[in-house]
């Protein structure tokens, strides 16, 4: 059964055509080797999750670190009650650890009671009980606010100089801005600087739109495995209308290939293309 354009989701390599997370992010191996704590910012549909998610698979399955991708975006609706929302995220990490990670990497079973301490203390058992260095990516951080995003990013601080023996080798947190930049609400008390102190992060990255080439790398991908081609002209076309906006560029392929010409011995042309 051949792989389809996804419209839905993060990306799974097994059933859709997708990139390889370091094509598009060529710095963030040197930041994890170096042990760096980093952000990834960009706008929704731009496959932030499905590159991480990607390459956290590929630095466990090389044997040479545990990585996983997290979430706290159980924790957004308890913004004002950090214990809550640190209870959330951490049942939350402990279920994705047991999907995505042999036994012998998971965090400890027992999860810290600490009030205000839950994540650092849960990250440095698991940094001390890992027999590689960990590597953790925190996805939708900037879903959280107020409290609870200051009490993740002081956390991440505090544990910081312990790394990689105690306290995650990298940590990248992953959201639609740079939340160590920006400002965080916080009720009545007006706009408050996140971290003006918060001196950890060593970059920010940002994932663009794919590239015209990027682009037809990925639409081969779909040639390969069906025999259907797409004529260069229908793929300038679409990039000319969607700039290469990962979301865009899935969904008009997608619509080409199930509903405009199913049949993989039509050529995908320009006529075809307007049609979508």
């Amino acid at each position: 059964m051949p792989r389809c354009f996804n419209t839905a989701g993060s990306c799974q390599a097994d059933i859709h055509y997708m990139l390889p997370p370091i094509t598009r992010l060529p710095d963030v191996e040197r930041l994890i080797h170096q042990r760096n704590y980093f952000v990834i910012h960009a706008p929704r549909q731009t496959s932030k999750s499905t590159a991480m998610l990607a390459l956290a698979q590929q630095l466990t399955e090389s044997g040479r670190y545990t990585a996983i991708m997290l979430s706290v975006a159980v924790g957004a609706s308890f913004s004002h009650d950090p214990e809550r929302a640190e209870a959330a995220i951490l049942s939350s990490w402990h279920r994705v650890a047991q999907v995505y990670l042999p036994p012998e990497l998971r965090p400890p079973a027992e999860i810290p009671t600490v009030v205000g301490q839950g994540i650092e203390e849960t990250l440095r058992q698991w940094a001390e009980a890992s027999p590689r260095p960990l590597v953790v990516f925190i996805d939708e951080i900037d879903s959280l606010q107020d409290e609870m995003l200051l009490s993740v990013l002081c956390q991440l601080r505090s544990g910081f100089p312990s790394r990689p023996r105690a306290f995650p080798h990298c940590v990248g947190l992953i959201g639609l801005r740079d939340v160590w930049d920006d400002k965080v609400a916080s009720g009545e008390s007006g706009r408050l600087k996140a971290v003006s102190s918060f001196n950890i992060k060593a970059e920010s990255l940002t994932l663009h739109n794919f590239t015209a080439q990027e682009l037809a790398e990925l639409c081969s991908q779909h040639t390969a495995e069906t025999g259907q081609v797409f004529t260069p002209e229908s793929l300038q076309r679409i990039y000319a209308l969607t700039q290469g906006q990962p979301w865009w560029v899935n969904a008009i392929a997608h619509h080409l290939t199930k509903f405009i010409a199913p049949d993989p011995a039509i050529a995908l042309t320009i006529n075809h293309m307007e049609r979508a």
